[in-house]
């Protein structure tokens, strides 16, 4: 891993997705529990931004930060591209320091949402 790598992550959300993360979060809006006139769901925001915490994940980020800014709804049945763009990748005193830009697009290369997240990966031992 150095800057300037570039990662991606990709999936699409299902009403099953959405109706599990309305009984975990707690967050059942109407728009999250009943369907618009197409059938769909509205992703929650929080729903949405695993894309990049599960990124974040895969490297074992200890995240200390993480921004984010919501641009367009989500709707079930849409798949939802995260890229994520190394911007520091630093190791100091047996840490890994991270931060990360990322920018989430729909199928139609719209943008949803674009944020940051930055942490430290703790290198473990072996005992």
């Amino acid at each position: 891993m150095k800057v300037g790598d570039v990662v991606f992550w990709e999936r699409t959300f299902t009403t099953e997705d959405v109706n599990l993360f309305s009984k975990v979060s707690g967050d059942e809006g109407v728009h999250h529990v009943i369907p618009d006139e197409q059938g769909r769901l509205v992703i929650q925001g929080l729903l949405t931004a695993t894309l990049p915490t599960k990124i974040g994940g895969d490297f074992n980020v200890l995240a200390r930060k993480i921004s984010f800014e919501f641009l367009r709804p989500v709707f079930t049945g849409d798949r939802i591209r995260c890229e994520v763009v190394i911007e520091q990748y630093e190791e100091k005193n047996d840490r890994t320091y991270m931060a990360t830009n990322f920018v989430c697009r729909n199928q139609h290369e719209k943008e949803v949402m674009t944020g940051q997240f930055s942490g430290v990966i703790l290198h473990h031992q072996n005992a």
